[in-house]
């Protein structure tokens, strides 16, 4: 197999278009739901967009009950008034789900093994680059802390002294010339 028709067969896995299920409640409004199960997710289909089904308990048109504990969210679906043909049709649903799982169930397996085998060594790769990069991550961490004793060894060798202090030193420029009353400031502040 190609990997060209490999990767097509999984885009068609993978756009498969999720069918969900509507039922209209007594007063005619429609609801949409993945199943009609406790535990799905229920919303009220809006020309827009759609809604999150608020707290309550609603009839259905074929005479169920539906409660919602939780916004959005089934609680509990009540028996209708015939259970018999809830239970064939329950019965029916499980054998096609069985029917499709047995007929994708190779398809997807194939193609899980294609990927697989076209992902394995990539994965095998990043793997080492990953182990490359911590070997490399741990030797300048290494150096790091090594870098950060020899500062602490220097700091430990040479500490400041605060008793000494440095002798100030007078400059003086151009002596030869005549004071200017700036200068005569200066000298007095400086105690010349």
């Amino acid at each position: 197999m190609k990997t060209t028709e490999m990767l097509s067969k999984i885009k068609a896995l993978l756009n498969a278009n999720v069918k969900l299920a509507q039922m209209t409640l007594d007063n005619g409004t429609v609801i949409e739901a993945e199943s009609f199960e406790a535990g799905q997710s229920v919303f009220i289909v809006t020309d827009d967009e759609k809604v999150a089904l608020p707290i309550g308990e609603y009839k259905l048109e074929d005479g169920r009950s539906l409660v919602v504990e939780e916004e959005g969210v089934i609680a509990s679906i009540g028996d209708a008034e015939e259970p018999a043909e809830e239970e064939e049709v329950e019965a029916e649903e499980e054998f096609i789900e069985n029917e499709v799982q047995e007929e994708v169930t190779p398809e997807v397996e194939a193609i899980v093994e294609a990927v697989v085998e076209v992902v394995a060594p990539a994965i095998e790769e990043v793997k080492e680059e990953l182990k490359k990069l911590k070997e490399e991550f741990e030797n300048s961490y290494k150096k790091k802390e090594q870098k950060e004793e020899k500062k602490e060894e220097m700091s430990r060798r040479f500490k400041h002294s605060p008793e000494r202090r440095a002798k100030k030193s007078k400059q003086t420029f151009a002596d030869d010339r005549a004071l200017s009353t700036l200068d005569r400031v200066f000298n007095k502040i400086n105690n010349i």
